[in-house]
C-alpha cells in the first residue's frame, strides 16, 4: 500500500500582478485589418546533434526547475509561473524539436527521443543537475521517463494534472487503456546526429487570411496579450503538426513500458520529494484515482487538488504551481519538509 500523504486544499487566493515573461525580441501589435505574426529571435538556440532547440533559463540556485509541457504547448505558456520561480532558483522552459523557435528533429518524437534531446541541449547550454522537474499532462510521463533515464541527476519532481500510464481512451464506444493498444513494437533508437537540420521553424513569417483575426481560446486566454500573440504564431509554424502529431506514434507501446517497470518496483522514484497536482474542475472518478496512484512513485510524496483549476493548473492558478514547487525546492535543500 501507498504511505504517501495526500493533502486537499482549497484554494481562494486572487490571481497577482504578473511579471511580463521576458523575450528578447519586440512584438508587433496588431494592426486594424490583420494580426501580424512575428519573426521573434529566441532566447537561446542549442544544437543536439544537427538541430537546435528553445531553451529560455532564467533565475539563479539550485536545483534547476525545468519544465516539461504537454502535448502541443509551448516554453511560453509557463510565462504565469516562470518568472515567480526564478526568484527563488533557476528556471529553464524549452520547446520541443517541431515546436515554436525549435528545429524539427529526427522523428518519431517518441518519449525517449524527447528525454535524450532535452538532456543533450541542458548539459550544452551549461545547466548542470541536480534538477527539480515538472511536467504537466503529456509532460508528466516524459520527466518520469526523463527520471528512469538520468536517476541521478534528479533531485525532486511536481507533476501537473499528469498523464497516467493506465490513462483511457474510447474506442468503439468503450473505455480501453492506451496500453492495451500497444502492437508489441520496439521503440526506435534515439537520435542524436543529424546530418543536416530536417526544418527551420522560425524561418518564416506567417499570416493569417487578412479577413480572419484569430484569437486565443481558453485558458491560453489568461496568458499575457504579448504572449498570445507570440502563441497564435508559433500554431502556424510549418513543422508544429508533424511534430505534435508523431508524439504520440509510440506511445502505447512507451506507456505499455512503464507500466511494466511500474509493477516492478513499488515506489520508482525512491524517496525523492514529489508533490501531485491535480485538477479540481470536470474530474471524473477515474481520473481522480489515477492522479492519488501517482503520488505512489514516491515514499516522500503528496497531492494537492486545485479547486479552481482545469488541466492546465499552470494557467488558472499559477501561484499554487508556484507554491508547490517552492516546497519540492525547499524539500531538496533540507530546509523544510512536505507536510500535510
Amino acid at each position: 500500500m501507498c504511505r504517501a500523504v495526500l493533502l486537499w486544499i482549497r484554494t481562494g487566493l486572487a490571481l497577482v500582478v504578473l511579471v511580463s515573461f521576458s523575450l528578447q525580441a519586440s512584438i508587433p501589435k496588431k494592426s486594424s485589418s490583420l494580426l501580424e505574426f512575428p519573426r521573434l529571435p529566441p532566447v537561446k538556440l542549442v544544437d543536439v546533434g544537427g538541430h537546435r532547440l528553445h531553451i529560455n533559463c532564467t533565475g539563479k540556485g539550485t536545483p534547476t526547475v525545468v519544465m516539461e509541457s504537454g502535448a502541443g504547448d509551448f516554453s511560453f505558456d509557463w510565462s504565469l509561473v516562470q518568472p515567480r520561480i526564478a526568484r527563488f532558483t533557476r528556471v529553464c522552459t524549452y520547446d520541443r524539436a517541431g515546436y515554436a523557435w525549435s528545429d524539427a528533429g529526427p522523428m518519431p518524437r517518441t518519449m525517449q527521443q524527447i528525454v535524450a534531446e532535452l538532456h543533450t541541449g541542458l548539459r550544452k547550454v551549461g545547466v548542470k543537475s541536480p534538477y527539480l522537474l515538472v511536467g504537466q499532462s503529456l509532460g508528466g510521463l516524459i520527466v518520469r521517463v526523463y527520471a528512469n533515464q538520468y536517476p541521478t541527476e534528479v533531485d525532486g519532481m511536481v507533476l501537473i494534472d499528469s498523464s497516467h500510464e493506465d490513462n483511457q481512451i474510447l474506442l468503439n464506444n468503450k473505455l480501453v487503456p492506451l496500453r492495451e493498444l500497444s502492437r508489441g513494437r520496439a521503440i526506435p533508437p534515439v537520435q542524436l546526429k543529424m546530418r543536416a537540420p530536417v526544418g527551420l521553424s522560425s524561418a518564416r513569417e506567417v499570416r493569417p487570411p487578412s479577413s480572419v483575426v484569430p484569437k486565443v481560446e481558453a485558458p491560453y486566454d489568461k496568458l499575457p496579450p504579448e504572449i498570445q500573440q507570440v502563441r497564435l504564431w508559433a500554431v502556424t509554424q510549418p513543422n508544429y503538426s508533424d511534430a505534435r502529431r508523431s508524439e504520440f506514434d509510440y506511445l502505447a507501446e512507451e506507456v505499455a513500458l512503464i507500466h511494466i517497470d511500474r509493477s516492478k518496483r513499488e515506489y520508482p522514484l525512491g524517496d525523492i520529494p514529489l508533490i501531485v497536482l491535480t485538477r479540481g474542475k470536470n474530474a471524473d472518478e477515474g481520473h481522480q484515482k489515477l492522479q492519488a496512484d501517482l503520488v505512489c512513485l514516491s515514499r516522500y510524496s503528496k497531492q494537492i487538488i486545485a479547486q479552481k483549476s482545469g488541466h492546465h493548473i499552470q494557467l488558472d492558478e499559477p501561484e499554487l504551481v508556484t507554491d508547490a514547487i517552492r516546497q519540492v525546492v525547499d524539500a531538496t535543500r533540507g530546509r523544510a519538509k512536505l507536510t500535510p
